[in-house]
């Protein structure tokens, strides 16, 4: 096989290139320049042009074993084939455990995907960003009674599971089995990063083998989520794994169950985990939302962009969590008559900026920082990544949350592109631009920050580049740092950069998401770096009351408020630098219907069940 044969055969153990973007055209002459500086960094890799010429290399390298034959209760009937797809995630997952260990640091991209097809919570989020009952018969609400406020301002939420909720191997689901999950997840030993959640509950009742009732101390405004997908609690078999936890913690994490022996309560079981290779799903048939339309689902394990967007090429029919980028979607599309591209905009990309011993020290002066944020041209720069399909950020919150315009957007801070003014704010901290075309301080030392990015995204070291260009030109020397795949998960390391970092990261508000901006999400050496969310390690007791404040507040009006409150002080002191808007694409071949693209509260898989292939 020739090399470039290898290299699309994927080799997990070595670290994939950042893929190269491709220029569109025609393009403005502001919009060329800023690819420019992406081109300079990605400069020499393989361009995505190629992809359609080595579809048959694809097709040589080793596949999975072939599938399995359908259950015998299969509903395709006796005689008919088993309807099957082939799918695709950017990541390497060793199990399912990791999506609760790292979910704080970054989880494996499409690992969210394979827990929603693979368990179940007792509500999920649908498409309409509602919540909807899963293993329990109702979703708690004030208007049904199960989620009560009490006078002297704790709460109460009671969830039944469904008479037909069992676990894959057949056994009946029960109370305990939440109960046994809380456990684990607050194990401060196994080291399952914590959920805010858990914070505010008081005690976990289970009346009866079938109802959980959750006493809180205060009021939480995602309490109806509890024991569900991204919140926390999602059930474990207790009759499976506490024996296992009673007589080692120490291996508890590393047990098969959490790969090829698992068993959940979703809609697909787990036939096969083979590492760093592929996951085979089958069809539960005792799913409580009903059997899957879809016989088996092969989920290939995938990081390298180049190599998943030629196994689409070669028939890799669905991409599952965050995959490639959107300019790799469309070069993709182009040549795939097979397939469709889903899109939603989500998530945003910031630059933190360190605030605890800070390299150089001006980095933590908010002059400094809004000098920075000034000299960027986010309109141009969304044009040069998204090719305009995404939006400025201006704040955290995205523009489609409730009473956004009323309550949200009078609070934020904005700040225009002004490079001119940028200059000044420099100068008047006491920098002088020499003749070679940098800013020196009154020692004589130059005027040189560092930002740090990952590589897994392709959107990181492209943004990178052309901010890195921009402040150049401004005067300011930077160094782009890529951290390897090897150290993404490094939390000291992710922790410690000395000036900047750029990563996308969500834009959500649930309690969750808004609790990562709280200083008691500030990763540290006396909470050995365990403690993580809050990337520029920026305190503020007085934002960590309105975060508070919103997490606790029921009434709507009131909880913007809160919210408004928590973005003016985050646009004001910015200890992130707010670049653009995200837009996630899902590649889905044209036999496949009802899927959806994912969003910030679920994946690609929050209907699998509904998922169909056309005859």
């Amino acid at each position: 096989m020739t090399a470039l044969g290898r290299y699309l055969c994927y080799d997990e153990a070595a670290e994939p290139p950042p893929s190269r973007g491709i220029a569109r055209s025609p393009e403005s002459p502001a919009a060329a320049r800023l690819r420019g500086a992406t081109v300079r960094i990605v400069a020499g890799h393989r361009l995505i042009a190629l992809l359609s010429l080595v579809l048959l290399l694809v097709s040589a390298c080793a596949a999975p074993p072939q599938a399995g034959q359908a259950p015998p209760n299969s509903s395709t009937g006796g005689s008919q084939a088993p309807k099957r797809i082939s799918a695709a995630i950017r990541s390497a997952p060793t199990g399912l455990i990791q999506q609760r260990t790292l979910r704080s640091v970054g989880s494996l991209r499409g690992l969210d995907a394979i827990e929603e097809m693979t368990q179940a919570g007792l509500t999920y989020v649908n498409g309409d960003a509602g919540r909807a009952p899963q293993l329990a018969e109702q979703v708690p609400s004030l208007d049904n009674g199960l989620w009560k406020l009490l006078p002297d301002g704790r709460m109460e939420t009671t969830w039944k599971l469904r008479s037909n909720a069992v676990w894959q191997d057949g056994t009946a689901l029960t109370s305990g089995d939440f109960v046994f999950a809380a456990t684990i997840e607050q194990d401060k030993d196994l080291g399952i990063s914590p959920y805010p959640a858990y914070d505010s509950v008081e005690r976990i009742d289970t009346p009866d083998a079938r109802t959980i009732v959750v006493a809180w101390k205060r009021p939480y405004i995602e309490a109806d989520g509890m024991f569900s997908y991204r919140v926390a609690g999602l059930p474990v078999p207790k009759h499976l794994m506490e024996q296992a936890y009673n007589d080692d913690k120490a291996t508890f994490l590393d047990l098969p169950y959490w790969g090829q022996n698992f068993v959940g309560a979703g809609a697909f079981k787990v036939r096969d985990w083979v590492l760093d290779s592929y996951t085979l799903l089958t069809a539960n048939d005792r799913y409580v939302l009903g059997r899957p339309k879809i016989d088996e689902v092969e989920v290939k394990f995938i990081a390298d962009p180049n190599a998943l967007m030629a196994n689409v090429l070669a028939g890799t029919e669905l991409t599952l969590g965050k995959t490639i980028s959107l300019d790799q979607a469309t070069q993709v599309q182009g040549q795939w008559s097979d397939g469709r591209v889903l899109t939603r905009t989500q998530s945003w990309t910031p630059i933190s900026a360190q605030f605890i011993n800070p390299d150089p020290p001006i980095v933590a002066n908010i002059q400094f920082r809004r000098a920075m944020l000034q000299a960027i041209d986010r309109p141009q720069l969304v044009e040069a990544i998204w090719s305009g399909q995404s939006t400025v950020a201006n704040s955290y919150v995205s523009e489609d949350v409730a009473l956004y315009h009323e309550v949200i957007e009078p609070s934020v801070v904005k700040y225009a592109y002004d490079p001119r003014q940028a200059a000044q704010m420099i100068e008047g901290l006491g920098y002088t631009k020499r003749a070679d075309g940098f800013y020196y301080d009154g020692s004589g030392q130059k005027l040189s920050v560092q930002i740090y990015t990952t590589v897994q995204n392709d959107i990181h070291p492209k943004t990178t580049a052309t901010v890195a260009d921009y402040w150049q030109r401004l005067g300011v020397e930077v160094e782009q740092v890529l951290i390897p795949i090897q150290r993404a998960q490094d939390r000291e390391y992710r922790a410690t950069f000395p000036a900047f970092e750029l990563v996308e990261t969500t834009n959500a508000i649930t309690p969750g998401d808004i609790r990562r901006l709280h200083s008691a999400s500030t990763p540290l050496p006396e909470n050995k770096f365990q403690v993580t969310g809050n990337n520029s390690r920026y305190r503020n007791p007085e934002l960590d009351a309105d975060i508070d404040r919103y997490i606790t507040t029921i009434p709507m009006n009131e909880r913007m408020q809160a919210l408004g409150a928590v973005v003016h002080i985050l646009s004001e002191n910015l200890p992130t630098l707010p670049l653009f808007r995200g837009v996630d694409p899902t590649m889905v071949a044209n036999r496949i219907v009802n899927v959806t693209a994912r969003a910030e509260g679920w994946t690609q898989a929050w209907n699998v069940q509904d998922w169909e292939v056309k005859n």
